[in-house]
């Protein structure tokens, strides 16, 4: 099970720093009247960026082992949070998706890069709609990209100040953002999920 780590520090500093070692986990999800034994359970390496280790805990009364990962991180995606808002904005800025591909990952053919891309992109407009029905700062906001969240908060990077706004919603937000399940394809047919960017590839 994945829960947040709040910190403000960017990937570099969390690799330099070692901040995983100081990551504390006060008290059991699965028991938090305590009385269980959970205890610190070593940490595991991500697979990307290289050097970055999740701190865990294990409670062996539920069997269930806890990562605790950092706000710069995304959740069951490789990479950041700032690398996946960045993919996103290429993609909202461009005339088209294929456009957009050509400068995001011109080493994968087409059809790959596409779904990347709309993978990405569906997760992300699946949690901003839940955002904006949760959080009553997001209410005002008709507009689900991105972009336009970046004005109403005033920040350089959305995602990652959107996990400390949800910090108590992310067990129902889905990744990269949260800790929930991921949204079920059947959604992929409804309006607010269509793509904005340009024609579906032949």
């Amino acid at each position: 099970m994945q829960l947040r780590f709040a910190t403000n520090i960017s990937i570099e500093q969390y690799i330099q720093q070692e901040a995983w070692k100081y990551a504390e986990l006060e008290r059991c999800p699965l028991h938090p009247e305590g009385g269980c034994k959970l205890a610190r359970h070593g940490t595991y390496s991500r697979k990307f960026p290289d050097g970055a280790n999740i701190a865990r805990w294990y409670c062996s009364d539920g069997k269930t082992t806890f990562g605790l990962l950092p706000d710069c991180l995304s959740s069951h995606l490789p990479g950041t949070l700032i690398e996946v808002e960045t993919v996103i904005n290429q993609i909202e800025s461009a005339q088209s998706q294929e456009a957009a591909a050509e400068n995001i990952r011109p080493d994968i053919g087409l059809p790959g890069i596409l779904r990347w891309m709309r993978h990405r992109l569906f997760l992300i407009r699946a949690s901003l709609i839940l955002l904006i029905d949760i959080l009553p700062l997001l209410s005002n906001n008709s507009q689900v990209n991105l972009s336009s969240l970046r004005s109403a908060l005033g920040v350089e990077f959305v995602l990652p100040h959107l996990r400390e706004l949800a910090a108590s919603h992310l067990d129902i937000l889905p990744p990269p953002l949260g800790f929930g399940p991921r949204p079920q394809k059947k959604y992929r047919g409804k309006s607010c999920f269509q793509q904005q960017t340009g024609p579906d590839p032949p």
